[in-house]
């Protein structure tokens, strides 16, 4: 079991070490693409992952997560095939739907079988800790790729996309090799309709659903103010040639403060952590959306901590709620919320700044996740909530 997780570190290591994310909004409007076209290309991937992300979980939970693992490894790897070789919109759409299906297959299942991997050996309490610690290695990875995919882009666009090819490959043997926990084969409720009674009693409960709303509403902020990152270097004249470095020290925070996580809420507890988690990522998007020059990257990093802190600390909390029978189907239940927020909101926020600035998308983005979130976090404030996780 415990080769589990130096295979899960693999397996998010070829996802997170992301080239071309650098230079990703240059090579879309290389192509000829506008910010809302970037951001419906970014919807339409979130779509894809809608569609598939309950029934992955449900997979993960009845055929296996090895198996769905494994399968969202050779997806992402077509697609990043796929990629290399599209010129336009809709071949860019394509790809985008073929890397979704991938990265449904994987989120949630991923989660769910490290916990249950630690759960088989009695040390379910190190959960966010090693969450944490695979998560933070996820961003070194990118913040590594940051600086690589710069240079390569150097030779080219497109050349990043090759290489990302060749990354993506290396989580399919690291999925192949995965064990299944005893704890999940001996527990997993094998038909559709059960898990569906079994998902509808456990989201009656209101601390649980709590949890998946405000770590789905947190996760949202994050990935829409990551595609804020690239226009506002531009907008605040970063040159090109230190993009990639940015982004690495960006994601270095990220993982940073992903590994110190599970002390801050140790420290703090549930009702402040969740607090500092919203009001720091408000902050974020507001002083962003305020000064947007070359001082005011140093906002970015603020954001990008909190950011680092949120991760593990909520996906803990869904854990905490939520039974060993169902629990990929829950997790890929919260990145379903994220993308279905994402994909309503992204063609807007690109919209706005198109006809208006960054600076407006980024206060409308920012007031809306205060809102919405606090309003979600209101049952796990509480000093009442109980866990129901078996």
């Amino acid at each position: 079991m415990q080769s589990n997780i130096i295979k899960l570190y693999l397996i998010k290591f070829s996802k997170w070490f992301n080239l071309i994310m650098p230079v990703v909004v240059l090579f879309y409007q290389d192509n000829g693409l506008s910010m809302q076209e970037i951001f419906w290309l970014k919807s339409i991937y979130s779509i894809a992952i809608v569609i598939m992300e309950i029934p992955s979980g449900y997979l993960a939970d009845v055929w296996g997560r090895k198996n769905t693992l494994l399968l969202g490894a050779i997806l992402g790897t077509g697609g990043f095939a796929m990629y290399s070789f599209s010129y336009g919109f809709w071949a860019f759409a394509a790809a985008e739907i073929v890397l979704g299906l991938g990265h449904s297959f994987i989120s949630g299942a991923d989660s769910a079988l490290l916990y249950d991997t630690l759960k088989a050996q009695n040390r379910e309490k190190e959960y966010i800790k090693q969450e944490g610690w695979i998560t933070s290695s996820g961003n070194f990875a990118e913040a590594i790729a940051g600086v690589s995919g710069g240079l390569l882009a150097i030779l080219s666009l497109r050349t990043p996309f090759y290489v990302q090819f060749a990354v993506a490959a290396i989580a399919i043997p690291a999925a192949f090799l995965l064990k299944e926990p005893k704890v999940q084969a001996n527990e997993v409720t094998k038909t559709f309709k059960s898990i569906l009674q079994t998902i509808r009693q456990t989201f009656l409960h209101r601390e649980l659903r709590s949890a998946i709303l405000v770590s789905s509403f947190t996760g949202t902020a994050s990935l829409t103010f990551a595609w804020f990152v690239q226009p506002y270097f531009k907008t605040a004249g970063l040159p090109l040639s230190l993009f990639g470095i940015l982004w690495t020290l960006l994601n270095l925070s990220v993982g940073v403060s992903s590994m110190l996580s599970y002390k801050v809420e140790k420290r703090l507890g549930q009702r402040n952590s969740l607090l500092i988690i919203i009001f720091g990522l408000t902050i974020g998007y507001l002083l962003a959306a305020w000064e947007i020059s070359l001082a005011g990257i140093a906002i970015l990093f603020s954001f990008y901590l909190f950011r680092g802190i949120a991760h593990p600390i909520l996906k803990d909390y869904i854990n905490r709620y939520t039974r060993s029978e169902v629990r990929a189907t829950i997790l890929s239940l919260r990145n379903f919320v994220i993308r279905i927020n994402f994909a309503i909101i992204g063609p807007l926020l690109g919209y706005l700044t198109d006809q208006f600035s960054l600076g407006t998308s980024l206060l409308v983005a920012g007031l809306s996740y205060a809102v919405v979130a606090l309003i979600a976090a209101l049952p796990l404030l509480s000093n009442k909530a109980k866990n129901i996780s078996d």
